[in-house]
């Protein structure tokens, strides 16, 4: 082999390995990616079962419910659209009704109902995530500024 073979080689080599390590994280990314909606694009669109998914808005008044042991279950919504969550767990100790939830997990079975691994609580009386807020103020819910963080 010559000179410049060799060194064709290497360099071919390189980008072999390069292109495997892209691809091995590319894939990994995917795996994890979780999408956000609000129920009333859930609404709108198809999402299959297994998918897994960000889910944000308010917790409905009066939807709270607890069942056996660590389960509850409550409602989301965007005023325009709601949608029922069951969570088995802990819940976030600033976890009220009517505040800001953003849950994470998927749909089980075509019953429309989400399960959901991990909730978070809005993180104080003037945060909510600006994906929610924006998202909420898109379907005429009306916030004041102060709960909006940019």
């Amino acid at each position: 082999m010559t000179r410049k073979q060799k060194r064709l080689a290497v360099i071919g080599g390189g980008m072999g390995f390069i292109l495997t390590a892209v691809l091995l994280v590319m894939f990994a990314f995917g795996q994890s990616i979780a999408y956000f909606y609000v129920p009333a694009d859930l609404a709108q669109s198809d999402v299959q079962p297994g998918t897994r998914i960000r889910l944000g808005g308010l917790v409905e008044a009066g939807s709270v419910v607890r069942g056996e042991g660590s389960t509850i279950t409550f409602t989301v919504t965007d005023t325009l659209s709601q949608l029922p969550v069951t969570y088995t767990g802990i819940l976030p100790d600033l976890f009220r009704e009517g505040q800001g939830v953003v849950a994470e997990g998927r749909f089980e079975g075509m019953d429309k109902v989400f399960v959901a691994d991990t909730v978070l609580a809005k993180h104080d009386e003037t945060y909510m995530p600006k994906d929610v807020a924006d998202r909420l103020e898109a379907q005429g819910v009306e916030l004041s500024g102060k709960e909006k963080i940019q």
